[in-house]
Order: C-alpha cells, then structure tokens, then sequence
C-alpha cells in the first residue's frame, strides 16, 4: 500500500496536544475523524482505548503511537501531533512522548497494518528521524518525512 494512501496533511497537527493521555487520543482520533477516516468515532476510540489499556503505547525516546484495528475506519490510517511538554504512554524509558502518532486501520488490513508499524517503528528508532519530525515547521514537512520512512 503506498504511504500516500494513509497519510496527508489534514492527518497532521503541530498545534499542542492535550497533556492528558486519553484526552490526546481523542486529540489524534479527531484529527483521522475530520479527514473523513473514522466512520464510527465511537468504536474508533473504544479500539484505541482497549488497545492502549492492554499495553501501553509508549516506544521510548519521546514516541508513542496508539493503535488499533477496527471497522470504524475507511483505509489505514496515521495521525500525528508533536508536544512540547510531553504526554506520559508508559514508556519503557519513562519519558513523556512528544512524537505522537495514531495508527488505525480496518480489520482486514492485518498485514497493511502490521507493516505501516514495523516500519514506522524502525524509522523512530533513528534519531535523525525523530530530530526531522521535531523540528518540522510544517505539516507538509511531517508528511513527507513519514512517507520516506514508511515506503
């Protein structure tokens, strides 16, 4: 699937998040909502939440990225937003996530999913990368560093 097809600017916010984690949640899921991604903003949200109450989302290194596979939305998905005074996902490292991303993703799109992750994942283990996304002064900016990370 190419990157462009499930992320865009409208996806993409460098405004403040809430500080709360589920508030910021909500914060990404409306970001995918109002694209017109979420069918079922609901459901959408209740994934998410399910998910993140299994295992928290937080990688590390100042990244978190909530996700979930559900009917509630058109095509995979990713959202993001960036904080400056960081969002707390239980990371393993126990810093605050100020890279945040929202993966959905319908549930037959089990391998779509899993390997838009797998490679997000890689590319926010590269600090060039996570320094790229942090000092990004547009959302154009993020989207097509994402897109050269995910193809």
């Amino acid at each position: 699937m190419p990157s462009e097809d499930f992320v865009a600017p409208a996806l993409v916010t460098l405004d403040e998040p809430p500080a709360e984690r589920r508030a910021c949640i909500d914060f990404l899921l409306d970001l995918a909502v109002d694209a017109g991604r979420v069918t079922d903003r609901s459901a959408a949200r209740d994934a998410l939440l399910e998910r993140e109450a299994s295992t928290p989302t937080g990688l590390g290194n100042g990244v978190a990225v909530p996700h979930a596979r559900t009917d509630a939305v058109t095509a995979p998905t990713v959202a993001f937003a960036r904080s400056d005074r960081g969002v707390d996902f239980d990371a393993p490292d126990g810093d605050p996530a100020t890279l945040l991303f929202c993966l959905l993703a319908p549930e037959d799109a089990d391998e779509d999913h899993l390997e838009v992750l797998s490679r997000l994942s890689r590319s926010l283990a590269d600090p060039a990368f996570r320094t790229r996304l942090a000092e990004a002064d547009s959302e154009r900016t993020v989207v097509d560093a994402i897109r050269e990370a995910v193809a």
